[in-house]
């Protein structure tokens, strides 16, 4: 019998450690039908269970929602520690069943390839299987690969598209039966859906960026309806150097500026991006004059008007050389009726009470290689026991650690922002340097293991604001770009604090007395955990060293600091103080290097002459010369604060 698995194997773009990092239990692969068949994008834990087993229908409601249009379930995974195969046939089972429910009438069973994979409880390797059909009940072991560079694999092929719709709908229901209303809200739901096929209806296609004069005219698309006989993996593509101007004839890559300038950066936020609006032609053409009419329907009994306000914004994935009337009928149109039933859904059992407050949102969390959507319910804030809850369910669906606010609103990405601009919620009206850190030269550490801090932060030292603390203000400016930190990664709305205002602050706990407000004296590593206690509630760890020589003996705390919590370390010695930003460390050799951010620094806010004059660089704690960096007839106090546990 020949064997039709023969040379097959699958593709892997998430990390190998991704697979494992959550509890044993079902998960979903993901993949793309722009991909090959076996090819795995993400994983998605199932959440849900009924006895034992998945509860498809919410599974499949909650993906449909979570996952852009270009990705759907490939396959799943389970975790087993006997007869694999056996496994990977309920495995293969499950996923089959979930794609019924997940693609509806456009899943062709019968030749879709799924895959099932086991993975050992005991920490062995994973094994994939794949099933070549449904109708089939053989399947066998194939190989595995995992990408080196999975953002570009993912991103170089394909573009992101978006649809904004605000829409009102008008329900008209008798009085007397309010009964009625949810067959006349449903009703009325269903006109709307098959109003995205009305000829009359067009869609307006354009690139969104900051220079003009390279951004193609927006192509204007008609008669565009839903067809589901075509698989979006059959689809043919069309050559991306090869186009007219005629709209049928163009695909996604028309608007692709991006990959035309060769931009060496592979990541969601800087993808190729796409804008779709959806026009209605209210007057349509006609030979003959006519005047306007008015009809009248008088109601029949006694009735009310209800008006439920929709604002869908759907975000899909494509590959470049997709058409783009497959891009508008089999990406943007189904989701465009994906999130109004589900809004509709939601709003249904509510309808004559307060309506919820939906509001769609898209996250770009790390560890997932594709942006994700979320539909928040907000009638009473994100801090809401509800809204915490549905946090917690998306952490553990996306294998997110449960100590960080990932998914909060401050976290959502605006990928469409027009002209480039992209306001900072975080700090409106801030100048003030980012990440001053990325781009410098290397350690010079051979062959060791660096560690740095997670996230944004924002760089403070001394003359700033017109405010001179030249010789007393490094720990305070240390304290300060702590707490952006803080901020950015949206722990806390707190504003960055003046120096008189965390001189306020450890008056008002008891620490200081009443005249230190106002005064140049200076503050170590306790007074910034007191501050930090304070004002932001988060606990800090304190390391004391005798003398600066020490200091490299700490490099494995501070490395298993920046690798866990990720957040910027305080260090003050004597009269000076500096902001640690990561640990460069050989444990063979016990080699190291220290990436300080100097707060003494004085000069305007250029970062090629903060890098080029070392205020942020590698620091070793002997240099090349015998120099020491750190003082041996000081102590030092080392401030490592701890992320807060929340979502």
């Amino acid at each position: 019998m020949e064997n039709v698995y023969e040379n097959t194997s699958v593709r892997v773009l998430c990390s190998k450690l991704v697979l494992y990092k959550n509890e044993p239990g079902l998960q979903w692969l993901i993949g793309s039908p722009f991909f090959p068949p076996l090819t795995v994008v993400s994983t998605l834990r199932c959440i849900h269970t009924d006895a034992s087993s998945p509860d498809y229908h919410r599974e499949s409601e909650e993906l449909r929602t979570l996952l852009f249009k270009g990705f759907e379930v490939i396959g799943a995974l389970i975790f087993a520690n006997s007869d694999a195969e056996k496994n990977a046939g309920e495995a293969i089972a499950a996923a089959r069943r979930l794609r019924k429910l997940f693609c509806g009438e456009r899943e062709k069973m019968d030749s879709q390839q799924v895959i099932g994979a086991v993975a050992d409880l005991n920490g062995g390797d994973i094994k994939f299987f794949v099933s070549k059909s449904e109708s089939s009940k053989s399947f066998e072991c194939v190989n595995v690969l995992y990408e080196d560079d999975p953002e570009k694999y993912i991103w170089e092929r394909g573009c992101l598209l978006r649809c904004e719709l605000p829409l009102k709908l008008p329900i008209y229901y008798p009085v007397n039966k309010p009964s009625d209303l949810e067959k006349i809200f449903r009703r009325a739901t269903e006109a709307v859906v098959a109003k995205f096929k009305d000829p009359k209806i067009a869609y307006m296609v354009e690139a969104l960026r900051k220079t003009s004069a390279e951004v193609p005219q927006p192509v204007i698309l008609r008669g565009v309806d839903l067809d589901f006989d075509t698989d979006l993996s059959n689809v043919k593509l069309l050559d991306e150097r090869a186009q007219n101007s005629d709209a049928d004839s163009l695909s996604c890559s028309h608007f692709c500026l991006e990959s035309k300038k060769g931009s060496p950066v592979y990541s969601a936020e800087h993808a190729d991006r796409i804008q779709v609006s959806v026009l209605l032609n209210r007057s349509v053409n006609s030979e003959k004059s006519t005047a306007p009419v008015a009809e009248y329907f008088p109601a029949l009994e006694e009735a009310r008007v209800l008006v439920v306000d929709y604002k869908l914004e759907v975000l899909c994935y494509a590959v470049k050389g997709l058409p783009l009337r497959h891009a508008v009928s089999k990406l943007i149109i189904p989701g465009l009726v994906d999130q109004f039933n589900l809004v509709g859904n939601t709003v249904l059992p509510n309808l004559l009470a307060q309506h919820p407050q939906l509001h769609t949102y898209h996250f770009s969390p790390p560890g997932v290689l594709h942006p994700i959507t979320v539909v928040y319910e907000l009638n009473y804030g994100e801090t809401e026991m509800k809204q915490v809850e549905v946090r917690k369910s998306l952490h553990l669906r996306l294998g997110l650690p449960f100590d960080r606010p990932l998914l909060r609103i401050a976290n959502a990405v605006d990928f469409f922002v027009r002209d480039g601009v992209r306001s900072d919620p975080t700090r409106k009206g801030s100048t003030l340097l980012k990440d001053v850190h990325l781009g410098i030269p290397s350690s010079g550490v051979s062959g060791g293991s660096v560690s740095m801090v997670q996230g944004s932060y924002e760089y403070y030292h001394y003359l700033q604001e017109a405010f001179n603390d030249s010789g007393w203000g490094c720990a305070y400016r240390s304290l300060q770009t702590i707490i952006s930190w803080f901020r950015i990664q949206h722990y806390t709305s707190v504003e960055v604090p003046s120096h008189r205002e965390i001189q306020q602050t450890l008056v008002e706990i008891g620490d200081k007395d009443p005249s230190f407000i106002g005064s140049r004296e200076w503050i170590g590593a306790i007074e910034l955990s007191f501050v930090l206690d304070k004002l932001l509630g988060v606990s800090c760890k304190v390391i004391n060293v005798r003398s600066g020589a020490e200091l490299p003996e700490k490099c494995r705390e501070l490395a298993l600091h920046f690798d866990n919590q990720g957040t910027p370390i305080m260090i003050g010695g004597g009269v000076l103080a500096y902001t640690l930003l990561g640990i460069d460390y050989n444990e063979a050799s016990g080699d190291c290097a220290f990436l300080i951010l100097d707060p003494h620094y004085t000069g305007n806010d250029e970062h090629k002459k903060i890098v080029n004059g070392g205020w942020c660089g590698w620091k070793k704690a002997v240099d090349s010369k015998g120099k020491s960096f750190f003082l041996h007839d000081k102590f030092y106090n080392l401030l490592l604060p701890q992320r807060p546990d929340m979502v």
